[in-house]
């Protein structure tokens, strides 16, 4: 065993790194070396473990190391099992690179050429398992061949280091997969189609390189550069390739292509898809556009590096190897169109290109070669020391000893300070290479740019979120990355992606500034998925910096609203003022505000009439939960609002179905223009009730005092009681009909006499001999929470009389409450015995209501006060000034009912934050409490 020549000299180390070589070279055979190769050995053991390792599996390796003899070449045979091959590849991949670590250590080679040399194992491997793969695959499913019948390859594109030929000694590889044309496989046990032979092949190859067995793994591989990243398809045919490119391609995929390189070249369709490619990097002009982009990838870097604070990274720390990389390939790009010397993967060659252009001096050239070459050592010899892929100084005294002594300083301070010189001299050069601009984005906007321009893993990018916990932070970026993905299989156009790639640092500033996660990233998100596509609204949204902190500050307080505006995005026109958005208005501005917005609205386009509707009730809906949610409206004056919101519009919707059914078949008997229409509206539940929540339903009855048979007045005459039933048919038309901007509101029309059997509009006569002779108690109650909500003066008279009549009447007082009593189990068992909601559970809102309209139904004989309002609140209050109630009991319920609505309320606006909801226990008690007093005694009637 000849031992070559050595330019190293064995260096003393120290006794704690002694006794770690010689723990693992204690199982080695050694006896047989002389003293000279022992002293070898030891000294690449104590630069690297790693090598300790391999030795210790594969020993016969040590003649080879000392001796500097080739290894075997690789030979992976067709009738190998998927496990041999495996572990041929591994084996083979742990000796050469100890191979090559041993002749870096021992000063064999230069750093070029162990740089090259680790290329070319990847290229050997990566191509020795897509072969076998390939063949594997074809016995059962055949190959697919072009029109030649010639069979076609899946082509492996290396990106980054490997694709330069400079890779790490512990690296992962960015791999693209691409094949050249759909089609048919033939020639096997069956067929398919070419994209699933070529997924199949790539999904073997990656497994076969990536899996980690007893033997280890070949190379880590990422297949994040791929069009579409992690959501686009493993591999992809050439047409589908340059669409994207064309269409999509952005300015880092510009960049990254620079250095990407066919590992498998098989013409011609090696020499198309690099002939595909080059227009895409390269311009044929100078690309002073790409400038603008690259400025803000630098500005990018240097803000990366004071946030993280590299001092002690060697690749992404000021003046690190990726600011060598960064300064190449920005001249690269915006000259490579005009110069073909340029268009090369290799930072070496294309350093040398640059100085033979005169682009950068010949010294320039050479002392920026030389810094990066002192640290691509440093870094192959960190990397060697225990196989693992770091560019981060160590701060251990071992292994900084390894370090030592693999890269021939003489100590730490000598490296650290050799490292230091080469690092601030390429950071020189990195911050001449294109100047600072005036108008560089803020520094807070900058966090945005790298969450979304980064191809970083999200654990990486998660460390620059600092006002996030760690796993909130990851799921923020997460979502970040998924909504990117999203963006780019959709139809966004290049405007779309500019604004969105302006856009996103702004959210994240604001949610920085809110202190917002990634549950209201995610709202915001819901948003922007409706509107990605639609330039108008991301024009509005970034032309507006207000808008878009106001959308953060609503879908942080409503998950509802965030749903909301995403079904209908022409709200966030109402996000531009806040001043006007969280304005309150008063009953008479619901009004007034329609009129103005229908003016500007033809009378005869009917359609409009009814987009212009909904917008406005959408709108004026979204003011009030934005005054709801930050305070400014109290609970109960919620519902105030959204009642006189739904009253001003059934207002406006009567008066625009009688104009038009007035056009159609004339006035009914005895009525003409300007005089009263006989025809009322009347307000059950919650409308009625005046606690209308949002998205209630309205739970109307229709009523007329038309006592004429005759016809109409219009040409097209019909009987004037079937014009009323044809005006509330229009009426639920104008609310119920589905346009862009969704319904006006869903109407209920099944608390009318007789229900779904009877007509839709009666007489009021009718409607009083219904409820006197034929309703049942049920709907008695229904009627304590009743309101005339439109008609004239005549009708709504002869309805507050009726209703009192109906109410008033006196009742069996045993019998109302088995009725009552009945009726609530009924609507329970209806809606689950066991339901926790706070409306129908025991105890709930429900509950409280069945309460108040018992008191009514009960006591209105003798009380009239208790049927004066159709709200809980002063039903209560009149049943204090009755007697029936103490004023203590009739305040807790009061505020238990207040209690229970505003939780019922807040689960509307926050349907999936149940988190840090108020204890309703002790108001939910109190209403059993009461409902035990009032339900389960024996009724007595108050002297």
């Amino acid at each position: 065993m000849n031992s070559n020549p050595l330019r190293w000299q064995a260096k003393p180390i120290s006794e704690p790194l002694q006794q770690a070589v010689q723990s693992q070279l204690s199982s080695l055979p050694l006896a047989a070396l002389t003293p000279a190769q022992l002293a070898q050995i030891e000294h690449l053991v104590a630069c690297s473990s790693f090598a300790g390792r391999v030795l210790l599996q594969q020993p016969e390796l040590m003649s080879i190391l000392l001796d500097a003899e080739p290894i075997s070449q690789l030979q992976l045979t067709t009738d190998a099992t998927e496990a041999q091959v495996m572990s041929q590849l591994r084996r083979y991949r742990n000796a050469s690179l100890v191979q090559i670590l041993a002749d870096d250590v021992f000063a064999r080679q230069s750093v070029a050429q162990s740089l090259k040399r680790v290329s070319l194992l990847a290229d050997e491997l990566i191509n020795a398992a897509y072969h076998w793969a390939y063949a594997e695959l074809a016995k059962q499913w055949g190959q697919p061949l072009d029109e030649q019948g010639q069979p076609m390859p899946l082509l492996i594109l290396g990106m980054g280091k490997l694709g330069g030929g400079e890779l790490n000694f512990s690296s992962d590889i960015d791999l693209i997969l691409v094949y050249p044309q759909n089609g048919d496989t033939s020639g096997g046990r069956r067929s398919s189609e070419n994209q699933q032979f070529y997924t199949r092949l790539g999904q073997k190859l990656i497994a076969l390189l990536h899996q980690v067995t007893a033997d280890g793994f070949v190379y880590r591989v990422d297949m994040r550069l791929r069009p579409f990243g992690d959501s686009g398809p493993l591999v992809l045919s050439f047409a589908a390739f340059e669409d994207y490119y064309q269409a999509q391609g952005r300015d880092w995929e510009r960049y990254a292509m620079l250095k990407a390189r066919i590992l498998n070249p098989r013409e011609p369709f090696a020499q198309e898809l690099t002939s595909m490619l080059k227009p895409f990097v390269y311009r044929r002009y100078i690309d002073f556009s790409a400038i603008e982009s690259l400025r803000r990838m630098k500005q990018l870097i240097e803000q990366e590096n004071r946030r993280r604070n590299r001092i002690d990274n060697i690749k992404l720390g000021a003046g690190g190897i990726r600011e060598v990389e960064f300064i190449v390939q920005t001249l690269q790009l915006i000259r490579g169109g005009r110069i073909p010397q340029l268009q090369q993967p290799s930072i070496f060659l294309a350093l040398q290109a640059l100085a033979d252009n005169e682009i950068l001096t010949q010294a320039q050239a050479d002392a920026l070669l030389q810094d990066y070459l002192i640290l691509r050592q440093v870094e192959q010899s960190l990397q060697g020391m225990d196989d693992q892929q770091t560019q981060t100084l160590p701060a251990d005294p071992l292994a900084r000893e390894r370090l030592v002594l693999a890269c021939a300083a003489t100590d730490w301070d000598d490296l650290s300070q050799r490292i230091n010189q080469a690092m601030a001299r390429v950071h020189q050069q990195f911050k001449q290479v294109i100047a600072h601009e005036d108008n560089a984005e803020p520094e807070q906007v900058l966090l945005g740019r790298i969450l979304w321009d980064s191809e970083l893993s999200a654990v990486e990018l998660a460390d620059e979120i600092n006002w996030l916990a760690a796993e909130d932070a990851v799921q923020l970026v997460e979502a970040v990355v998924q909504f990117k993905h999203d963006c780019q299989k959709r139809s966004v156009g290049p405007r779309g992606r500019e604004l969105l790639a302006k856009l996103i640092p702004q959210l994240l500033h604001d949610l920085e500034l809110e202190q917002a996660g990634s549950a209201v990233l995610s709202r915001v998100l819901v948003v922007f998925r409706q509107i990605v596509s639609r330039t108008a609204y991301l024009e509005l949204l970034f032309e507006n910096p207000k808008a878009l902190q106001q959308l953060v500050k609503l879908c942080g307080r409503s998950g509802w609203l965030s749903t909301h505006l995403a079904r209908y995005p022409m709200l966030l026109d109402e996000l531009i003022d806040p001043e006007l958005l969280y304005q309150v208005a008063t009953v008479a501005d619901y009004r007034d505000r329609l009129r103005l917005q229908l003016l500007r609205v033809p009378e005869d386009d009917l359609e409009l009439v009814m987009e212009t509707l909904r917008q406005y009730k959408q709108a004026q809906q979204l003011r009030i939960a934005a005054a709801d949610i930050t305070g400014i409206l109290p609970l109960m004056k919620v519902s105030d609002h959204l009642t006189w919101l739904a009253e001003a519009v059934m207002e406006k919707v009567v008066d625009l179905a009688w104009q038009q059914m007035v056009e159609k078949y004339g006035y009914p008997a005895g009525l003409a223009a300007g005089s009263p229409k006989n025809f009322a509206v009347v307000a059950y539940g919650k409308l009625g009730g005046l606690e209308l929540g949002y998205g209630s339903d309205l739970d109307l009855v229709f009523l007329h005092q038309c006592d004429s048979l005759a016809d109409t007045s219009g040409d097209r005459a019909i009987d004037s009681r079937q014009f009323y039933l044809k005006l509330v048919q229009r009426i639920l038309h104008l609310c119920t009909t589905r346009t862009a901007s969704g319904v006006l509101y869903d109407v209920d029309t099944r608390l009318r006499p007789s229900g779904n059997a009877g007509l839709l509009t009666v007489h009021i006569e009718t409607y009083r001999d219904y409820l006197l002779q034929d309703a049942w108690t049920w709907e008695h109650q229904a009627l304590v929470r009743t309101r005339l909500i439109y008609g004239d003066a005549v009708i709504a008279r002869r309805f507050d009389d009726i209703r009192a009549e109906v109410l008033a009447k006196p009742r069996d007082l045993p019998k109302l409450q088995t009725d009552v009593v009945e009726m609530r189990q009924k609507l329970r068992e209806h809606h689950g015995v066991d339901n926790a909601e706070v409306k129908h559970a025991s105890g709930g809102v429900v509950d409280l209501e069945f309460i108040s309209q018992y008191l009514v139904l009960a006591y209105a004989a003798k009380f009239p006060c208790l049927y004066q309002y159709s709200d809980n609140i002063r039903i209560l209050d009149a049943a204090v000034v009755a007697g029936l109630m103490p004023l203590a009991q009739a305040a807790l319920l009061q505020q238990a009912y207040r209690d229970l609505r505003g939780v019922s309320h807040r689960l509307t606006l926050e349907p999936v934050d149940t988190t840090d909801l108020p204890d309703v226990s002790a108001a939910m008690q109190q209403v059993q409490a009461s409902w035990a007093l009032v339900l389960e005694t024996a009724p007595v009637l108050p002297h």
